[in-house]
């Protein structure tokens, strides 16, 4: 997911988002333990997708606050 993207989603569907990426990140990690996980640059991707969707959390937060 852009940036840009993520900038267009409402503040409950960021959290959605990121509880989801947090869910999908969790089972890439247990599926690399268990040698299950033929591409590992999928947990790069998602890990860098949290981060967007943090970043644009905290970007919201600061304007308003």
């Amino acid at each position: 997911m852009r940036a840009s993207e993520v900038r267009e989603l409402s503040d409950e569907d960021l959290v959605s988002e990121l509880e989801g990426s947090y869910k999908e990140l969790l089972n890439l990690r247990i599926r690399l333990a268990t040698k299950q996980l033929p591409n590992t640059s999928q947990i790069r991707v998602v890990k860098k997708n949290v981060a967007r969707i943090q970043t644009v959390m905290h970007e919201r937060k600061v304007r308003i606050g």
